[in-house]
């Protein structure tokens, strides 16, 4: 036998060594698999992902005490109305006092009925009036909303008629002029700023949207 050959067993002898080593220390792995995962009674947590299954409202504990009677209403109104929205609501609200104000200040009390409890639109029917009667208009313009905030939730659960009390701070320009159109009352180029607190109700789970001005007190 000569040497080639001699050299060829002897590295065909150790690749064999290598192999059977080998299969002892990894083990055989069968196609494509996954490293194993440790058993654990811990749950594995997920980078980048919180489970709040079971966790606080945000929706709701950003505008009021978590725990508190307020939060509670709240929580008691969306299981009514699921799709009912804390911040969709405050946004509204403040859409609808600056639609408000304007309506009144100008007279236009058509446009804003829908959106008043009678005996509210009955008062500043009277008030519209009584200015009319006097001879005076007002000329208006509204410059923004600065603050909003959530004062009190009320909510009866055997009716499942909601209230929200609404703080708002505005600013705005107003102008009184008598029948000559003279100004008796503000600047046009003064800026004033008012304050307001509202109340909105509604019926939870009724067919209509709209929630309705049933109480102010500046």
């Amino acid at each position: 036998m000569n040497s080639s050959i001699i050299q060829l067993l002897v590295l065909a002898g150790i690749a064999i060594f290598l192999i059977l080593r080998l299969k002892n220390v990894l083990g055989t792995r069968d196609g494509f698999e996954k490293p194993p995962v440790p058993k654990t009674d811990e749950p594995v947590a997920r980078k980048g992902f919180e489970v709040i299954e079971g966790g606080p409202d945000r929706d709701i504990i950003d505008h009021v005490e978590e725990g508190s009677t307020q939060a509670q209403d709240l929580a008691a109104m969306k299981r009514i109305e699921p799709a009912f929205s804390v911040s969709d609501f405050l946004q509204g609200a403040r859409g609808a006092y600056e639609m408000i104000v304007m309506g009144f200040e100008r007279g236009n009390l058509d446009e804003i009925q829908p959106f008043l409890a009678e005996d509210v639109f009955e008062t500043f029917v009277e008030v519209v009036a009584a200015r009319e009667d006097q001879g005076l208009t007002i000329e208006a313009e509204f410059i923004g909303v600065r603050e909003t905030s959530l004062q009190d939730v009320k909510f009866d659960k055997d009716t499942n008629k909601a209230e929200i009390t609404m703080r708002f701070v505005a600013e705005l320009t107003s102008v009184v002029r008598d029948k000559g159109g003279d100004i008796v009352e503000g600047n046009a180029s003064t800026v004033k700023r008012q304050k307001d607190t509202w109340t909105f109700a509604r019926t939870m789970g009724s067919n209509d949207p709209n929630w309705l001005l049933v109480a102010t007190d500046a």
